[in-house]
């Protein structure tokens, strides 16, 4: 990856970044768990409203439709008013999607509980839209995937801790419950709290001493009078093509996170599958069912991530963020190949460690895709992240697939996915533009 020209003597005299990263890691964390605790709710809502599982997954679907029709307003706003308000004003947005689920939950409507979803998901986007490269500015560019990735690591943390709130707070003894309004309304208590959680955020970081970069050279947002608005972002081959990874990467986390139980049951999921562990298992908590063994190793999946972020934090500082990436690529596609061509414990864990395959990739792909963009970072920025619309459309058709196919003749798409993520490590990454020229 290129490095930044040499920024002004001024530089030298700046205040320390650790404070604002570590406010700015802790949104990581809220929008990761958000969106797994949106993904989470799929199944009680098929309970709730009758629902076929293509209806449920609208959820989803609506959840990741916002990025496509708010990635881009969403770097609008940070040129008009800066990287801190827009994250402030995501928050806000936030507080309402929020909200918006306890109407949702009391008319046991389900097109009340999809616009909940979106409002929510588009105060989300907002702010990953702004959080994203704002971690990215806080320090040398050279070094901004390992601050997005040490960042992402949160993001996995939040996305784990999701089923343990919708298992403790959501779904507990709905066997008992008949009645679906009651039911829905077991919805409301959880997003009541979320939304105060957030509406406290939302002020705190108003008050928060955030660095101002919007007002620096290298990364301010373009102003009105700019000889580089009359630029398109779209020329910029490696942030279009970032989109691009980015769409195939959000694609195969979801699709593999959401068919993984579905996988590990045709693979035949029994104790034996966890290997060693079973003995540990129930030696604490007795034995368990497949079920339970089955949402176990989907869970060490999401583990695999974050894991698989922290390590990545501490291999940049040797292994250059595209070369890892190339790697990742290719290991997820011998991960895949070997799932494919065997069948039991050894597919599953295959699966499992597609985590530690993709742990990198987003904060990585995001890095590279809005690299020697000066004044348009927050134009990268938005187009980058429409990308997450892969989490729409990628699902549904490896969904399809898998019941044409079956399972294993489906992850020939998540393969091409990797591929083009290794294809971008290697060469789509690179700036054939900048900012100035």
């Amino acid at each position: 990856m290129a490095t930044r020209s040499t920024p002004p003597a001024a530089t030298a005299s700046t205040p320390s970044y650790l404070v604002p990263f570590i406010i700015v890691t802790a949104l990581f964390g809220i929008f990761g768990f958000l969106t797994n605790l949106n993904s989470n709710l799929a199944k009680e809502l098929e309970d709730i409203f009758q629902l076929n599982h293509a209806w449920s997954n609208l959820v989803t679907s609506a959840w990741f439709f916002a990025y496509l029709v708010f990635s881009v307003p969403s770097a609008k706003l940070i040129e008009k008013v800066g990287y801190k308000r827009t994250m402030i004003i995501s928050l806000f947005i936030m507080v309402a999607g929020a909200l918006l689920f306890v109407p949702a939950a009391g008319m046991v409507s389900f097109p009340v509980f999809l616009t909940a979803s979106f409002v929510l998901a588009t105060g989300v986007c907002a702010l990953q839209t702004s959080a994203n490269p704002y971690v990215s500015i806080l320090g040398p560019e050279h070094s901004a995937p390992a601050r997005l990735t040490l960042a992402q690591a949160f993001n996995s943390l939040g996305s784990a801790m999701a089923p343990i709130v919708v298992g403790l707070f959501i779904l507990t003894d709905l066997s008992k419950v008949t009645d679906k309004a009651a039911r829905a309304h077991t919805v409301q208590g959880p997003y009541i709290a979320i939304a105060a959680a957030l509406f406290i955020l939302g002020f705190a970081v108003m008050f928060m001493n955030l660095p101002a970069i919007a007002s620096t050279r290298s990364f301010r947002p373009a102003k009105d009078g700019d000889a580089l608005l009359g630029r398109s972002i779209w020329s910029y081959k490696h942030t279009v093509l970032g989109m691009v990874g980015i769409f195939f990467y959000v694609g195969v986390e979801i699709a593999l996170a959401a068919n993984a139980i579905q996988f590990f049951f045709s693979q035949g999921v029994s104790s034996s599958s966890l290997g060693v562990l079973a003995n540990l298992i129930n030696s604490i908590h007795g034995p368990l069912s497949n079920t339970a063994i089955a949402a176990l190793l989907a869970s060490f999946y999401m583990f695999a991530i974050m894991v698989g972020r922290f390590a990545g934090t501490v291999v940049m500082k040797w292994v250059k963020a595209d070369k890892l990436l190339v790697g990742l690529g290719v290991f997820g596609v011998v991960l895949l190949l070997v799932a494919m061509s065997t069948t039991g414990t050894v597919a599953i864990w295959c699966l499992v460690l597609c985590g530690l395959a993709n742990s990198i990739m987003y904060p990585t792909i995001f890095a590279l895709g809005i690299a020697e963009l000066g004044p348009m970072t927050s134009k990268g920025s938005g187009v980058i992240t429409i990308g997450n619309v892969g989490g729409a459309v990628i699902p549904p058709l490896f969904g399809l697939l898998a019941v044409q196919f079956g399972y294993q003749r489906a992850f020939i798409l998540p393969i091409i996915c990797y591929l083009f993520v290794a294809y971008y490590g290697q060469w789509g990454h690179k700036p054939t533009r900048t900012a100035t020229a």
